[in-house]
């Protein structure tokens, strides 16, 4: 059976991945450390968590730091030696023999505890090894990691177990208080060589089902297993394999998941489930060791597969050293590798896996460290022999970070693509996505004879959603060059549909806009269109569906269904190029968008039949667009809506998304799409009084009292502006036809009174397009009344032989000059200003000087300059109304005398009793026989005042020094002065009036004595 299992075994590859360093004393340099230069009394050395613990044949103990100095000793077994040792959380089971005592001796100390009497770590439990009455010798013993289970194999063939080994440990019980042993597997006469419990799993390893306790028994000619805890345990153990080991070449991997055997034929591995693949290495083991990943194998330097000892050691001899002289073979089972061979021929006494480092003893008592290279260093080893399987083996053991691991696939695919395998480096190249650079791998592969390998990659960039617009553009540019459309319909439909949830984020796998754009340069325009629709590009949806492929009727309808803000934008940029194509259709679409606050509803019948429309020969200005329009179009705003299904490419493109939910959204302006129309003059009317109709309620005609009215959230000064606008283009467009009828309707905008048309921007249109009765109405509206008289004034100097102009002027003096006094001035100039109109309106101009002599509106001066400006009007035409002008100014001036010459007459008189008031020698003669205020007889006491009035002191009020009569009338001057004085200080105020009637507020002025105000404080009374 071991010649077949040869013939199965994996072959393994040497490297140098460690480097050898001899360990010398740390006080004698020259020599190897002094715990070890009597290598024969070592019986045993083994890693623990306290430092290196080497036992002796004397029973001794040594704690050993990292220069090999012995900081803690003691006499573990007395009279005899140390076999067995195992270190667990700090307690330290050893197996040993001691001259007192018959059979081998079990005992447990706690390293963390120290005993006071012999600074020995304290005795927890000592024991005997005795199953029977005969003793046998301890072949080898199992802790678990946890101290819960001892498993101790004897030379007979009998595996003890000691059950919850770590509860029977409490310091309160006896020294010998140890659980029952139990005997699980018996195989006399074939000795135990080798025992290991297969730990529980971590619990992030996935792969390992079994999370039980098992322990491995190995014998000179089986493998067994027996199920320690768990379910299922118990039991007898169960056979593996019927090939065992010799003694000391059975150890439990670096995972404590598989036990490995050394056999002369090869290096076998037993899990739970049976034998693993060997690897071959033939020739003979002495023992076998771990170190982290590694196996370390101790075997004489012949590979030579032989029984007779007397060969062995002539191999030996031959290679330079005694019988003892060994190999060390250490190796990395999982990545299938030697990473060491050495050879000692002094032989080897230990092999030691301690602080990261192999440490191999000799018998001579020289120590060499094995230390390993960098991870960096066996990469570059393996790298120089092209091993890249290898080097990613060994990165994925070594653990190292994705970023390692992506350069060694670089690597590994630059030399394929050197060899010429691209389809390999290919293969390498797309594991390293998301670390290194796509145009790394895109550069290598844009030859058209690679081009198939890089469509891989860029789908693979596109599938991990790396891609970026450059790499989409390549992509798809490569399916439209090859013609490959069902490449092309996968990629798009299945990257769309593998989106799936992300879509919703949208986090898409490509660069939407450039694979739209790409499509359509390549006239691929349904791919394009299907990925617009299926992302909600609604614009880029309408730009295929408009620009390029020319399908203005399912555009038209695919804006009804988008909603109001997000046809509300396209319409903005495609309303003309729809008008050019549907004129009814797209003008009915802007009407339902500019009235309808809810969703825009499909009309019963729509024909999208594409119409050519007549274009008029000469489009209007559009004047009112350009003066009251310039709003910026708001920015696109796009409702999102979700498709019914998933569409396909062979599937017309007659789906339309769903409509959304009613809302109050705001209703774009109209203004926004007037520059649509400009070649499109019969549907622009249609649209602005379809729009003012049905928004607010404005019509030419009598309207239903059911029209709606602007929404009360919409901005009233907005609104108002955009009837204006619409007002005002309507009447553009009706005074551009020329038709009665428009023209008929251009005079109903003017004369209304509620719609709100911009009078001044309808007197600039009425002006450019001569419509005379639309000047007049608005020269009235607007109270130009001066300008209707100058209007036909022109009129009449530029044809002067007819009539009806000077007519028209006479007849608006009739209307607006009794409101208006100063036009009789301007209408006199013109009558007069030929002899022909003279000769035409002469009763005419009678009637005017009369009125103006009615209502004085010229003095008669202002009229004489007037009609002496020329010499069209005779003195005989004014002779009767110039006498009585003269004959009305002589009696006023004689009325004006005669007021003079009375108020000279009074102040004199005034001035005359003033003086004989001041005149001290002037006596008063009072003779008044009544009283003033009761007009009854005077009696003394009475009281007389130089004004000639008396009174009974009874009627007077106690300290009155006035005359009551006399102080309420100069009360009453006395206010007007004052109030002359303040409006005297008031300069801005008589400024003011002086500028509108000079003259008679200066007069005034004077009358008043505003000019030569004297104060009544400086008056002496």
């Amino acid at each position: 059976m071991a010649n077949a299992t040869v013939v199965a075994t994996t072959a393994l590859r040497q490297f140098a991945f460690f480097d050898v360093h001899p360990v010398k004393d740390a006080h004698d340099l020259a020599s190897s450390p002094e715990i070890f230069k009597n290598a024969s009394e070592i019986s045993t050395v083994v890693s623990s968590s306290a430092g290196l613990l080497a036992a002796d044949i004397h029973g001794s103990i040594h704690i050993l730091n990292k220069e090999f100095v012995s900081t803690t000793s003691w006499v573990a077994h007395v009279g005899g030696r140390v076999m067995h040792m195992a270190e667990r959380k700090g307690v330290l089971v050893t197996i040993g023999e001691e001259g007192a005592v018959r059979g081998s001796l079990l005992k447990i100390w706690d390293l963390g505890k120290m005993d006071k009497r012999n600074q020995a770590p304290v005795l927890l439990r000592s024991s005997k090894v005795q199953p029977s009455n005969k003793p046998h010798p301890v072949s080898c013993f199992a802790l678990s990691s946890t101290l819960s289970f001892l498993a101790i194999g004897l030379a007979d063939g009998t595996v003890l177990l000691y059950r919850h080994l770590d509860q029977s440990l409490s310091p309160t019980g006896s020294l010998t208080a140890l659980p029952k042993t139990r005997t699980i597997h018996e195989s006399s006469p074939e000795p135990i060589t080798g025992l290991g419990f297969r730990e529980l799993p971590n619990p992030t390893n996935a792969d390992v089902k079994d999370n039980n306790l098992h322990l491995f028994i190995v014998t000179t000619n089986s493998v067994n297993v027996y199920h320690v805890s768990g379910k299922g345990s118990g039991g007898s153990s169960v056979l593996l394999d019927d090939i065992g080991c010799g003694l000391g070449c059975a150890v439990m991997d670096w995972r404590a998941e598989k036990i490995v055997l050394a056999r002369d034929e090869a290096v076998y591995a037993y899990g739970l489930q049976g034998r693993e693949p060997p690897y071959a290495y033939e020739g003979y083991k002495s023992s076998i060791h771990t170190h982290l990943n590694y196996v370390i194998v101790v075997s004489p330097p012949t590979t030579v597969v032989t029984t007779s000892p007397a060969t062995r050691q002539l191999a030996a001899q031959a290679a330079g050293g005694d019988g003892d002289a060994s190999r060390v073979t250490v190796f990395d089972m999982e990545n299938k590798v030697v990473g060491y061979t050495g050879m000692f021929p002094e032989g080897i006494r230990e092999v030691i896996s301690e602080w990261g480092n192999i440490y191999i003893l000799t018998n001579n008592g020289q120590l060499t460290r094995l230390t390993e290279k960098s991870t960096s260093a066996k990469l570059s080893m393996l790298f120089a022999k092209a091993l890249y399987p290898l080097a990613l083996s060994l990165a994925q053991t070594q653990h190292l970070d994705e970023s390692y691991v992506a350069d060694i696939h670089r690597q590994h695919g630059d030399y394929l693509y050197a060899k010429g395998d691209w389809d390999g480096a290919m293969t390498c190249y797309l594991k390293t996505i998301g670390w290194v650079k796509p145009s790394y791998v895109v550069r290598k592969f844009l030859d058209a004879q690679r081009i198939h390998n890089l469509v891989t990659y860029l789908q693979e960039l596109h599938a991990l959603g790396l891609a970026n617009a450059d790499h989409t553009t390549l992509l798809l540019n490569t399916y439209t060059k090859l013609k490959d459309v069902a490449r092309l319909d996968s990629f798009i439909k299945t990257e769309s549909r593998r989106s799936g949830a992300a879509e919703s984020n949208g986090d898409l796998p490509f660069d939407l806009d450039t694979a739209i754009r790409v499509c359509r340069q390549a006239g691929y325009f349904d791919h394009a269109s299907y990925l617009a629709k299926r992302y909600q590009r609604h614009e880029e949806y309408l730009r295929v569906m408009i620009e390029d492929a020319g399908k203005y009727g399912e555009a038209l309808t695919y804006l009804r269904h988008l909603g109001a803000a997000a046809a509300e934008s396209n319409l903005a940029r495609y309303g003309r190029a729809m008008l050019d194509n549907l004129p009814e259709e797209t003008t009915q679409l802007l009407i339902d968008l500019c009235t309808v606050s809810g969703p825009l509803t499909m009309p019963e019948a729509e024909d999208t039949t594409p119409q050519q429309s007549s274009t008029p020969a000469n489009a209007p200005s559009y004047l009112s667009y350009l003066a009251l329009s310039r709003v910026p179009a708001p920015e696109d705003k796009v409702e999102e809506f979700k498709a019914d299904e998933e569409e396909d490419l062979s599937e017309p493109q007659t789906t339309q998304p769903s409509a959304p939910t009613p809302s109050n959204e705001k209703r774009p302006s109209p203004t926004l799409y007037f520059a649509h129309f400009v070649d499109h003059s019969s549907h622009f009317v249609h649209f602005l009084e379809s729009v003012a109709a049905r928004r607010w309620g404005q019509s030419l005609s009598s309207l239903p009292s059911s029209l709606p009215n602007a929404s009360s959230d919409e901005d009233d000064d907005l609104e108002k502006r955009n009837q204006a606008a619409v007002w005002n283009t309507l009447l553009e467009l009706y005074l551009d036809g020329g038709t009665p009828e428009q023209q008929d309707k251009a005079l109903k905008v003017l004369t209304s009174d509620s719609l709100p048309c911009d009078e001044t921007h309808a007197l600039i249109l009425c002006s450019i397009y001569s419509y005379t009765r639309g000047l007049v109405i608005l020269w009235e509206k607007l109270g130009m009344y001066e300008d209707i008289l100058r209007f036909w004034m022109d009129k009449h100097n530029a044809s002067p032989s007819e009539p009806s102009a000077s007519t028209e002027v006479v007849q608006a003096l009739v209307r607006y000059g009794p409101t208006h006094p100063h036009l009789y001035e301007l209408v006199l100039r013109f009558l007069t200003s030929t002899s022909e109109l003279l000769t035409r309106h002469r009763a005419d101009v009678e009637k005017i000087l009369e009125h103006i002599e009615k209502e004085r509106i010229i003095p008669p001066l202002g009229v004489v300059q007037v009609l002496s400006r020329n010499e069209v009007a005779s003195v005989g035409l004014v002779k009767g109304w110039l006498m009585g002008r003269i004959k009305e100014a002589r009696e006023e001036v004689q009325t004006d005398q005669q007021l003079i010459n009375s108020y000279r007459l009074e102040t004199n008189a005034k001035l005359k009793q003033v003086a004989e008031l001041e005149d001290p020698m002037h006596a008063k003669v009072f003779s008044v026989t009544r009283c003033s205020q009761c007009s009854g007889q005077l009696d003394l006491p009475s009281v007389h005042f130089m004004c000639n009035h008396s009174y009974h002191q009874r009627c007077l009020l106690d300290h009155e020094t006035e005359c009551p009569l006399c102080v309420r009338q100069h009360g009453v001057i006395q206010e007007i002065r004052r109030n002359n004085e303040r409006m005297a200080d008031q300069h801005e105020l008589f400024l003011a009036d002086v500028q509108d009637n000079g003259f008679k507020v200066v007069a005034s002025g004077f009358g008043k004595g505003v000019l030569n105000m004297t104060r009544l404080d400086d008056v002496t009374v």
